[in-house]
Formats: structure tokens, C-alpha cells, sequence
């Protein structure tokens, strides 16, 4: 996004960070290489979007802290430590958008936020739930993030809705798991049955004014869209509707952001890692359009 980098960022409204990490994956690993990439795509986004005023860093100011420093290693030291680091950023600045990696790191993400913010509410986009428990001796890893942080308190599960469900688990009772703590599941076919503006009219019921954190998992879209990813699962929505959805995170409150599971190993012509970028870039403009409604009210 040319951003200007900041490795020390203080008083910023939202730093963009690299979580380099695959440690987590259950399939097709190189989600770490997903920040270089999206990075290295990321020069498409400047200027004024076609259905916009003034860009989005002309309404928020933004700054690339570059990569936090992840052992592929050790799965507790690494989650630790991207922990310790974004509430490193949060203590000097508003909010963060993260960059992935494998989507285990999203419980180092909602253990910052929650240090700062308290239980928070979640908007989480995937095609799968991320409440499994422990398997193959793994009590970490990118299928149960939402689960250790439904576990901690990290999270409001009654307000919490999981979009773009689908596919195969290898845990069935995880959806039992997420439902029966009061998370709304919605399915990639309720999706297209309730529509985009459907959709945002229960989110927002559901989330109210909470503070909110929101994760994308690329491959809540169909492979067609994003096949760079390490799970991918037919009958997902396009990139359209998707985009159309997140248009509408400036009506909640969102705190904190992250996409995640961009592995450029199974990318096509960079498509995935492109498409990465318009989601981040959709959710900064978001974060203005949420904190600086002014600003953007008057562009839009």
C-alpha cells in the first residue's frame, strides 16, 4: 500500500504488521510467506478509489510496522510472542491490522485486544469455525483459535457471528461447540440466501456498538477467488459479495483486524495475494469510515 514504515510506531490509527508464521497448519503449508506477498501486491492500492473521495490514508494515518520476529520453531513461543508484541502496539497506538500467517495466531491478536479492550465481539469470515479442540496432539493450531478464545474469555460468544461456513471438519462437534456457547453460525449457503445487506442487518443486530475485532480467513472465499490458501473449500462466495460485506464494518465498531491464511505457494498469478490487499485496504477505509464518520461522510 506504500505505506511508510515505522518500526516504533506511536499515536498511529491503525499499524499494519506481518505475522510470518505457519506453524499451525493442518494441510498445505506457506502462509508465512502471505505478508511479503500481499506486501509485494499491495502497490496497487493508492490513490482515490473509484467510489470514493480522498484515499484512505488522507482520512486515517497508517504505517507499516514491517514483520514481528516469529520462531518457526516452537508453537507456544511463537504465539507468546506475537502476543507480547501487539500489545506492544496497542499501548502506543489505536488499532491493528494483521497481516497472516496461519490463523492461530489470531488468539495472539484477540489476547492483545482483549488486554486493551476487554471481551471483545467478533466478525469472523471462513469457511471453517476455528473451534475445533486438540487434535493429532496439537492443542494449538489454525483450527482452534476461536475455541481457546471462547475458553478465555477473550471473546463475547453471544456476540460473535461466523460467516461463510462450509465444507469438511474433522471435528463435527466443533460447530455443536461454537453454537452451543451462542455464537451465530451463519453457513455459506444461509449467505446467499439472506443476501449482503440480509447478512449486515444481522451482524449488526447481533454485534450492537461492542467493540469489535474482525478476521478474514482468504479462504471464506470460493477457490476460485483465493486458491493461494492452505484450506481451500468449494461453494464459497465470490469476491464481490464478500467485498460488499465488509463495506458495511464501518456501521459496527471495530478495534482490531486481521486476514489470514494467504499461502502464495498455491497463488495463481497473484490472485489471492491481491485480493488480500483490497480486503486490508477495504478495512482501513472501514476503520475511518467507523472513527472519522465525518471525514467520510463528507467524501461519500
Amino acid at each position: 500500500m506504500r505505506l511508510p514504515h515505522d518500526p516504533a510506531p506511536r499515536g498511529k490509527d491503525v499499524v499494519v504488521i506481518g505475522a510470518p508464521y505457519d506453524g499451525g497448519t493442518s494441510y498445505r503449508p506457506g502462509a508465512r510467506f502471505g505478508p511479503q506477498q500481499i506486501r509485494c501486491e499491495s502497490g496497487l492500492i493508492h490513490g482515490v478509489g473509484i467510489d470514493r473521495g480522498p484515499g484512505v490514508f488522507d482520512l486515517i494515518e497508517v504505517v507499516d510496522a514491517g514483520d514481528i520476529n516469529l520462531t518457526p520453531f516452537n508453537q507456544h513461543i511463537a504465539i507468546t510472542t506475537a502476543q507480547e508484541h501487539l500489545s506492544a502496539l496497542l499501548a502506543d497506538n489505536s488499532a491493528f491490522l494483521m497481516l497472516g500467517g496461519d490463523h492461530s495466531l489470531t488468539l495472539s491478536a484477540l489476547r492483545a485486544v482483549h488486554g486493551r479492550h476487554g471481551p471483545v465481539a467478533v466478525l469472523h469470515l471462513d469457511a471453517h469455525s476455528d473451534t475445533n479442540p486438540a487434535m493429532i496432539g496439537g492443542e494449538f493450531h489454525h483450527g482452534t483459535p476461536f475455541r481457546h478464545a471462547i475458553d478465555e474469555g477473550l471473546v463475547q460468544a453471544d456476540a460473535m457471528v461466523q460467516l461463510g461456513i462450509r465444507g469438511h471438519n474433522p471435528k463435527p462437534d466443533s460447530l455443536d461447540y461454537a453454537r452451543g456457547h451462542g455464537v451465530r453460525v451463519v453457513t455459506a449457503d444461509e449467505f446467499a440466501e439472506l443476501g449482503v445487506r440480509g447478512a449486515a442487518d444481522l451482524i449488526r443486530e447481533r454485534l450492537g456498538d461492542r467493540p469489535v475485532y474482525v478476521s478474514v480467513d482468504i479462504d471464506v472465499f470460493d477457490p476460485a477467488f483465493a486458491p493461494g490458501t492452505g484450506t481451500p473449500a468449494p461453494g464459497g462466495p465470490t469476491s464481490r459479495e464478500v467485498l460488499a460485506l465488509l463495506r458495511t464494518v464501518g456501521e459496527l465498531n471495530p478495534v482490531g483486524f486481521d486476514v489470514m491464511e494467504v499461502s502464495p505457494l498455491y497463488d495463481h498469478a497473484g490472485i489471492t495475494s491481491v485480493l488480500a490487499t483490497e480486503v486490508g485496504a477495504e478495512l482501513l477505509y472501514q476503520y475511518a469510515r467507523a472513527h472519522h464518520p465525518k471525514n467520510t461522510e463528507e467524501e461519500e
